[in-house]
């Protein structure tokens, strides 16, 4: 089921964010079913600048503009957040309080609200109030330098999507303790905290070390063919390691184990990007799907959705002007609840 089932009907959201964090999570939120309200600053969301992303946010909200800092728009905000059963929001640590609409406002109003703050470092700390975006939290945590050299620039915003996932998990979750307790919950998210625990533990060790992306494993990387780019994902699978060296007629290295193969990284990925520099991409691509090898194109976004991966399974649709529209991410099967 593509469409997510009303697993949050009766639930409203406050969103008093802007950019993507914490309306990516209400956007989660408003998927399942909440009924979200979104506050945005006179002109709107800076994130218009960006229309397609922009609508992909937002485009299961009430959006109503109000100036905070105004005494009407004020309270107008604040009985929203009075009668919210959430309320998440983006500013820097310290802004929301500044503008009365901090968790305390906002709780000694509505004492079970579950009110969510995301930011980069956490609302506490030397570094709460340090600003930042997604490839500053990346570089700080660990992130970027797994993912270097091979990526030098941030690409998809983990820190902003991270960020905004975590944030409409915990919400959920204190959902779910309200209904069994009935207190209300203070969530504060740090995005670099989050990619901290995702980058650490490194595996480390000398299968690891190394300065190509993949660590010692020959066949784990990004390769180029004669007509793009594909990446291999052969770790410690001797059976992977096997089938890729049968396609690629490197026969002579298809017994080479584990140990073997990372003690030699350098010359035998030299030897895959030699073998695969000739060949059309989506030839070899076919063949080493067909033989059971760990391997995909680099797409970029707007071929990934139009890619079978996406289409096949109905998360990706071509809209009425001709641009893709996507789904909710995650599917779900539930008994009809006519069966009892």
């Amino acid at each position: 089921m593509r469409t997510p089932p009303d697993l949050l009907a009766g639930t409203t959201v406050l969103d008093l964010g802007v950019w993507r964090p914490v309306p990516f999570a209400t956007q989660l939120l408003a998927e399942l079913g909440a009924t979200v309200t979104k506050v945005e600053p006179p002109g709107g969301d800076p994130m218009q600048v960006f229309p397609d992303l922009y609508r992909s946010l937002n485009h299961a909200k009430a959006i109503v503009e109000l100036d905070l800092k105004d005494p009407t728009d004020h309270d107008r905000a604040l009985e929203l957040a009075a009668s919210a059963d959430v309320v998440l929001e983006g500013f820097r640590p310290g802004v929301a309080d500044r503008l009365g609409l901090g968790h305390s406002h906002v709780a000694e109003r509505n004492p079970t609200v579950v009110y969510c703050s995301v930011s980069g470092f956490g609302q506490d700390g030397p570094f709460a109030s340090t600003p930042g975006h997604d490839l500053n939290y990346q570089a700080w945590s660990g992130v970027l330098a797994a993912r270097m050299p091979e990526i030098r620039r941030s690409g998809v915003p983990l820190g902003d999507i991270a960020g905004g996932t975590y944030a409409a998990m915990s919400v959920c979750a204190a959902l779910v303790d309200r209904a069994r307790s009935g207190r209300g919950c203070r969530i504060d998210v740090s995005m670099t905290d989050i990619l901290v625990t995702w980058a650490h533990p490194e595996p480390g060790g000398s299968l690891a070390d190394s300065d190509e992306p993949g660590g010692s494993f020959p066949a784990y990387g990004t390769f180029e063919c004669r007509d793009g780019w594909l990446t291999l994902g052969v770790v410690t699978e001797d059976n992977f390691w096997r089938a890729l060296c049968t396609e690629l007629h490197l026969t002579d290295l298809a017994d080479l184990k584990t140990a073997d193969r990372a003690a030699d990284g350098p010359a035998l990925r030299q030897a895959i990007s030699r073998a695969l520099a000739d060949r059309d991409r989506d030839t070899v691509l076919d063949a080493l799907l067909a033989a059971g090898v760990p391997v995909a194109p680099v797409l970029s976004g707007d071929e990934a959705v139009q890619n079978t991966v996406a289409t096949a399974a109905g998360l990706s649709t071509p809209g009425p002007d001709g641009t893709a529209r996507l789904a909710h991410p995650v599917r779900y099967t539930r008994p009809d609840d006519t069966t009892g």
